[in-house]
């Protein structure tokens, strides 16, 4: 038996905390039914980040597609900053609280790690970058850290499952026990090079057995011109100035004619070693830090009931609109219902929060890819200075 929960399990609200039980057991014995409006945001974001990734509404709209409430939200995707309600949820109490734990890790990890994959993005630039975080948590939710991995624009992942439940093409190159079991890396590059599909890209890892640079001359004169790329997973252990090593790799590769071969680094990657490679690197492979991303601790708070709006201490009460300048960037967070005429730079204001009826949703909800773009058109002017 594997210790997880079925999607049965999860609708019915098994994994909610045992508090919110014993709430919805004393409101139904008291004939207490309440219309209310729960808002979802974050005070302050982790690891000094600056900005967020939302991920992970798809859940929550499935999950709730079976009760009579009403969403507000930022589409997935939308980059937000703290103090922004970014989740609204209408309805009676007691039909959708025992949910609460539920939509909040759905939507804490998959924002974090949509986070974390975006600063990978932006610290890469344009090269292109592979999940490669599945072996670094439970399998039951591989599909999801892939997910999210995607929509904060990563290119590709190397799991089976979550490309076919995403409906992508996995995208890998070879492990080291491939290489230690046909003995030699210049044979397995061969017998990798005749026997897989044509369709993929020949890239064979060069620093199983031997120096790197020296093995990835090796490699290249036997592919030659089919050969697309080396990728170099050095463990720590061994690894010394892993750019340095990379610079060897280069020097070699384009003095011996082979200057068409890409170098694909991988192992223990995060945005700032990524930054460090980027001269003499042209693709990242990312798993851990992305995968195991800090959570993003969002709050789930009754904002108004039937109507009127109340709060906790701490907790600005009633129903809110978010805008967002597109020209400055700049949020303004207004009591639901008003209109900020512009924004203080001059230019229009857009709405960022949007309504969905989570029953007729689902069938109208973007593909990832979609999300992606969306994502990637708000980062495109972002650099170091904004990790």
């Amino acid at each position: 038996m594997f210790y997880m929960l079925s999607e049965d399990e999860i609708r019915g609200g098994k994994v909610t905390d045992v508090y919110f039980t014993r709430t919805k057991e004393v409101l139904e014995k008291m004939g207490i039914k309440r219309r209310v409006v729960a808002e979802v945001f974050v005070k302050s974001l982790p690891a000094n980040w600056k900005w967020a990734v939302f991920s992970g509404l798809e859940e929550v709209i499935d999950l709730l597609s079976t009760h009579d409430v009403k969403v507000r939200s930022v589409p997935e995707g939308t980059i937000f900053y703290p103090g922004e309600p970014i989740l609204e949820i209408e309805g009676e109490y007691t039909d959708f609280g025992i949910h609460e734990t539920a939509i909040l890790g759905f939507i804490c990890q998959a924002t974090g790690i949509a986070t974390m994959a975006a600063r990978c993005r932006v610290a890469a630039g344009d090269r292109p970058i592979i999940s490669f975080g599945a072996r670094r948590m439970h399998p039951a939710i591989a599909p999801m850290i892939d997910r999210s991995a995607l929509i904060g624009g990563l290119d590709g992942v190397s799991s089976v499952a979550s490309a076919e439940k995403l409906g992508e093409t996995p995208v890998g190159t070879m492990p080291h026990a491939l290489i230690l079991i046909l003995g030699d890396t210049v044979e397995t590059a061969r017998a990798f090079d005749e026997i897989i599909d044509r369709k993929v890209n020949r890239i064979i890892l060069i620093d199983t057995f031997n120096d790197e640079k020296f093995e990835a001359v090796n490699v290249a004169s036997a592919l030659k011109d089919d050969l697309f790329g080396v990728r170099l997973d050095t463990p720590g252990s061994r690894r010394g100035d892993f750019v340095e090593i990379l610079s060897e790799v280069r020097w070699e590769l384009n003095t011996k004619g082979y200057s068409h071969v890409k170098l694909f680094a991988s192992g223990g990657l995060d945005e700032y070693s990524i930054m460090d490679l980027n001269p003499v690197c042209d693709a990242y492979g990312v798993g851990t830090s992305i995968s195991s991303a800090v959570t993003v601790d969002f709050s789930f708070d009754l904002v108004e009931i039937e109507g009127k709006p109340i709060g906790k201490r701490g907790k600005k009460s009633g129903r809110k609109d978010l805008f967002r300048c597109g020209e400055c960037g700049r949020s303004v967070v207004v009591p639901f219902g008003d209109r900020p005429e512009t924004c203080a730079c001059g230019s229009r204001l857009s709405p960022l929060l949007k309504t969905f009826i989570p029953k007729e949703a689902l069938k109208k909800l973007p593909e990832v890819r979609e999300i992606r773009s969306r994502l990637l058109s708000q980062i495109s002017s972002f650099g170091p200075e904004d990790l």
